[in-house]
């Protein structure tokens, strides 16, 4: 859905992701995304009663979801899927938007886990469905390539978990060398735990 389909309450959600992933929970004020969404400030009050931090956990899920969604669109896109080739088009999403849009933004889910998870037990359970609900497809894809069950979520969990940090460093060095190294890396690893061949 374009960002022009969507009404009013979506869109203030998926302004509230794209200036978390750049500016953080708490530089992200309501007027900000308000504007941002080209929504009038009143409707705020009216979508989220709960005020920021229902926004700001509405748009941790909404960001949870979208990376699981992408987990399916990166296997349709695979000709011989394998773990490496997965985890490879993960981290080509971030390598491609730093080379070509620098290095402003990073997750969201990431973002609200430093700034209010620890202070927010409402969004530090969001930001922990997130990350889970991003790991289930990538545990299932492994799974479907021949990946023992005992082993995919793990992985799933060294996947992302590997791919959060690179994108700290690269936002960091204004670099992607840490994304590149992370998919050398772990190639061998994520291929090497191929048992059955699908």
């Amino acid at each position: 859905m374009a960002v022009s389909e969507r009404g009013p309450r979506e869109r203030m959600v998926f302004s509230a992701a794209q200036l978390i992933r750049r500016n953080g929970v708490a530089a992200t004020g309501l007027r900000d995304v308000a504007a941002h969404a080209s929504a009038p400030r009143g409707s705020l009050r009216h979508y989220f009663p709960g005020g920021k931090e229902q926004l700001v956990n509405e748009a941790v899920e909404w960001a949870g979801r979208y990376a699981a969604g992408r987990v399916d669109r990166f296997l349709a896109e695979l000709p011989e899927p394998s773990p490496s080739r997965l985890f490879a088009a993960m981290v080509r999403q971030w390598t491609d938007e730093y080379r070509t849009a620098g290095f402003a933004a990073g997750c969201p889910v990431a973002a609200a886990t430093v700034d209010w998870a620890d202070s927010t037990e409402s969004t530090r359970a969001a930001v922990a469905e997130a990350f889970a609900g991003w790991t289930r497809p990538v545990a299932r894809a492994l799974t479907g390539m021949g990946v023992p069950a005992e082993r995919a979520e793990p992985l799933a969990t060294l996947m992302i978990s590997a791919l959060e940090g690179a994108i700290l460093i690269a936002r960091a060095e204004r670099d992607v060398r840490a994304l590149e190294t992370v998919a050398r890396e772990l190639a061998p690893l994520l291929d090497g735990a191929v048992t059955r061949r699908t």
